[in-house]
């Protein structure tokens, strides 16, 4: 049996910028209170949502070395270091260890689009080179291919590899995994529309977006799922959906960002080839936002 990582809600935290496009390490300071002050269980630090494929190496380090410094015991920090070459994905999961991250996420190698032969390699592979826990990555809509039940189980027997964020969609291979791993594969959810239906199924938590925006409400949708409250659970899953269709109404992390920026919390921009929302998209969020009564 697999402690899970975390239990509950983590945020799939931004990366800040200044207008220059540099890291404001001070927002990210305000940014990592808030979320303790929400109840997130857990931090998830350059992952998509934080723009990991625009930072650099090193900035990628200190981004994560940061969050470990101002977190400081309080909330756990889980740290993007997947890469679609294993062995950068290596020096990036050791240095996150080196630094003091609590766990990694893995993104499935992108692009490549390898077998599970190579899938399975390169997991154990990266989670061979650490001594923390690992959560692999599946987001089949950005990677160009998918895991699958066997793979999932093959990558159960490491005992480095605790789980998965699952983003494909499918409540099915949620199912499956669970019924193939059981307890020595922990499942998340990697889609906020999701929470709810894969933690019933028996998935410990979320990996969330919408928790940088709301993380006392995600934290309480994963909270009454963890206590069995599954009718408080389901009324908040369908209260937020039509926020949550629109945190995805362009590609994550243009909408999140923006609606950050909404509130006041001055996040910054986005690195190009991202860029601002389009009008009407962004008319989208900010009514779906003031129907939630957040503050705009």
């Amino acid at each position: 049996m697999k402690t899970p990582l975390f239990t509950g809600s983590s945020v799939a935290l931004v990366t800040p910028m200044y207008a220059d496009g540099s890291v404001n390490y001070d927002k990210l300071s305000q940014l990592i209170e808030m979320q303790i002050a929400g109840g997130t269980a857990a931090i998830t630090i350059c992952g998509t949502t934080g723009e990991s494929a625009t930072l650099k190496d090193p900035e990628h380090i200190k981004v994560i070395a940061h969050t470990v410094e101002k977190a400081a015991g309080r909330i756990k920090v889980i740290a993007g270091t997947g890469s679609n070459e294993t062995d950068h994905a290596i020096l990036l999961s050791r240095e996150a260890e080196q630094v003091g991250a609590d766990g990694l996420l893995l993104v499935t190698p992108y692009y490549n689009k390898c077998t599970p032969k190579g899938l399975i390699r390169h997991y154990k592979d990266i989670a061979d080179s650490v001594n923390i826990p690992a959560i692999v990555y599946n987001v089949p809509s950005r990677t160009g291919v998918s895991m699958s039940v066997p793979v999932y189980k093959a990558l159960s027997e490491h005992p480095n590899i605790n789980g998965v964020k699952e983003a494909s969609g499918s409540t099915e291979i949620v199912v499956r995994t669970i019924a193939a791993c059981g307890d020595d594969f922990n499942v998340w959810s990697g889609n906020d529309t999701q929470i709810v239906p894969f933690m019933a199924m028996g998935a410990k938590g979320v990996i969330s977006v919408l928790a940088n925006i709301c993380p006392a409400e995600t934290a309480a949708i994963a909270n009454a799922c963890l206590d069995g409250d599954y009718k408080t659970a389901a009324r908040m899953q369908v209260e937020y959906m039509e926020l949550i269709d629109a945190l995805f109404c362009e590609v994550n992390p243009i909408p999140v960002k923006t609606a950050m920026n909404l509130m006041g919390l001055e996040v910054g921009p986005l690195r190009m080839p991202l860029c601002e929302m389009e009008e009407p998209t962004k008319a989208r969020l900010l009514a779906a936002m003031k129907e939630r009564g957040l503050n705009v």
